[in-house]
């Protein structure tokens, strides 16, 4: 599987579901067909240029730090992978690293760990629960199946991440 980037300090850690076939393939985070990750962040101004998935080692260096709540399979779909989550895995790594916000790049990541704090499946948006005591923001899934999804749109939820993020530091 792909590694973790991840550092103390940093402003915001991403949360995937798993690493997408073609993600694995490459070697790289968010580097499928029609993903639109790497143009979320820089539009959105995490990046002050566009990134691609060869650049994903680079993120911590913005104060973004990357991981899944799946390490052990890849695959471009969530069906199946429940019996794969390392929650308690990726709880660790939080209260390790303390980063200012956890944001789940998708609500099937959202509610996976939200069941586990016993809290009902989060909406797009702050949750109403922490991870370690970081505050939890919820995004839409970058994923090229999901180009479709239009309320709220993916860019308007990554600006209210970012605005989320500028008012917990």
């Amino acid at each position: 599987m792909l590694p973790d980037y991840l550092a103390p300090g940093l402003r915001v850690v991403l949360v995937g579901t798993a690493v997408g076939e073609q993600s694995f393939a490459r070697g790289h985070y968010y580097a499928g067909r029609g993903n639109s990750f790497w143009r979320l962040l820089h539009e959105t101004g995490f990046t002050p240029a566009r990134l691609t998935p060869d650049d994903d080692a680079t993120l911590p260096n913005f104060g973004i730090g990357l991981t899944d709540l799946v390490k052990s399979v890849a695959q471009s779909h969530d069906r199946g992978l429940t019996e794969h989550y390392d929650v308690p895995g990726f709880t660790a790594k939080i209260a390790k690293y303390q980063p200012t916000v956890v944001a789940f790049t998708s609500r099937e990541a959202g509610t996976a760990v939200a069941r586990t704090v016993r809290h009902k499946p989060p909406s797009f948006g702050p949750a109403a629960w922490t991870v370690c005591g970081r505050p939890v923001f919820v995004l839409p899934s970058p994923s090229g199946s999901n180009n479709r999804r239009t309320d709220p749109t993916r860019e308007e939820m990554w600006r209210r991440l970012t605005e989320f993020i500028d008012a917990t530091t």
